[in-house]
Formats: structure tokens, C-alpha cells, sequence
């Protein structure tokens, strides 16, 4: 115990530094996932058949292939394509990377947030959707100001554990380098020659921010069943 509390001490800017990378990482993942995801959920239910086939081939082909792929297909792959972001840093952070990290934890988690969309669609009754086209909405309007908030209220919780996910699934970004907290934790192994201490202190720390999350998602749904009730 000694010794955690010692290294905390320490290191205690660097961890601090880690979580907060890996906060911002996955908060700005879930909100472009969500957006995607949306888009790619609406593209599945589409009677316009090449819209479904795109969607489904890009859902199963990001499940079917691990995390740490994507990341470092899209790391090496931009360059190799021609696209070269800028290596500029921001706030303390390389920007080449955190990019490329965002946008490979956004393409993965799209294809799981379509799928928890696309089931809360499915989840509300056809009769709203006629109900909305009766008072005179258009489809994309009925689906937009009718079905998709009665849907959110169910896929909450779904959405939430993939808050949760994206936290813990960004340690996978220490592989190009973006020092979230594992990427930190390996730092200060290699300078303190202490492989343990390190580890036991960044589990803590995604166990806090996990949850922390937790808890904020179920007061949110707390609130939205009462003012559903």
C-alpha cells in the first residue's frame, strides 16, 4: 500500500494527465458514434436495397475484426493513402495521433451503437410511426421527431455500456502512442522498474471513471422514466 501511495505521489500529474486524455478520447468518440451509428441504423432499415447492403457489409466486417487492427490500419493506413494530418500538438497532445485514435474507436463503436439503434427503432410500435403520418409528418420527419426520441428512452442503458466500453477500449490506443492511461502506465513501468504499481493504479482510476459514468446514465434514466410516468 506504501508503495501505491508513493508512486501516486510521484506520478501523480502523469496518471492525471492519462485520464484525461482517455475522457476526452471517449467523449468525443460517442458523440461522432452516435451520429454514425444513427446514420448507419437508418441505413439499415432503408427499402433502398444498396443502403442496407453497405450498412450491413461495414457492420459485420468492424465486428468481425479486433479493435487494435482498425487502429493501426488507420494510423499507417491515411499516410499510405496520401492523407497526412497535421503533427501539430494540442494541449500537451499529439494531434496525428489522438486523430487517428478518435477516428478508429469512432469507426468500431459505430457499428455496435447502429445495431443498439437500430433495436430501439424496431423496439416502438409500427402505430406510431402511422400515427405521425396521419397529423400530416413525412417519413423522415415522423422518424426524426416521433419514433427516435421514444427510442433513445429505450436504448439509454445500451448506449451507456458502450460509454463504458469506449473508456476501457481506448486502452487500445497506446499502440500509436496516445498517452492515455495505459500508455502511461508502460512509461512509468520503464522508469520505476516497478511493473505492478503502475497497473493497480490505472485499474483504479478506470474503475472510478466507469463509474462515475455508470451512475450518470442511470440518474439520467431516473429522470426520463419519471417524466415518462
Amino acid at each position: 500500500m506504501n508503495s501505491l501511495i508513493s508512486m501516486w505521489d510521484q506520478y501523480m500529474m502523469l496518471f492525471t494527465k492519462g485520464a484525461i486524455t482517455t475522457l476526452l478520447i471517449s467523449l468525443i468518440t460517442v458523440v461522432f458514434a452516435m451520429v454514425f451509428g444513427s446514420i448507419f441504423a437508418l441505413m439499415k432499415l432503408s427499402s433502398f436495397a444498396p443502403f442496407r447492403w453497405i450498412a450491413n457489409v461495414y457492420v459485420e466486417f468492424i465486428r468481425g475484426t479486433p479493435l487494435m487492427v482498425q487502429i493501426a490500419m488507420v494510423f499507417y493506413g491515411l499516410p499510405y493513402l496520401g492523407i497526412n494530418l497535421p503533427g501539430i500538438t494540442i494541449f500537451g497532445m499529439d494531434f496525428e495521433r489522438l486523430l487517428s485514435g478518435v477516428l478508429a474507436l469512432t469507426i468500431n463503436s459505430s457499428a455496435y451503437v447502429c445495431e443498439i439503434v437500430r433495436g430501439g427503432i424496431l423496439s416502438i410500435g409500427k402505430g406510431q410511426m402511422e400515427a405521425a403520418r396521419s397529423l400530416g409528418f413525412d417519413k423522415t420527419r415522423a422518424m426524426m421527431l416521433v419514433v427516435m426520441p421514444q427510442a433513445i428512452k429505450n436504448i439509454l442503458p445500451s448506449l451507456g455500456n458502450e460509454f463504458v466500453s469506449l473508456i476501457k477500449n481506448s486502452s487500445q490506443a497506446s499502440v500509436i502512442g496516445i498517452a492515455e492511461l495505459m500508455y502511461i502506465s508502460d512509461t512509468i513501468r520503464g522508469i520505476s522498474f516497478k511493473p505492478f504499481e503502475p497497473l493497480v493504479i490505472i485499474s483504479i482510476i478506470y474503475f472510478i471513471l466507469t463509474f462515475v459514468v455508470s451512475l450518470i446514465f442511470k440518474a439520467i434514466e431516473r429522470r426520463m422514466a419519471r417524466s415518462t410516468r
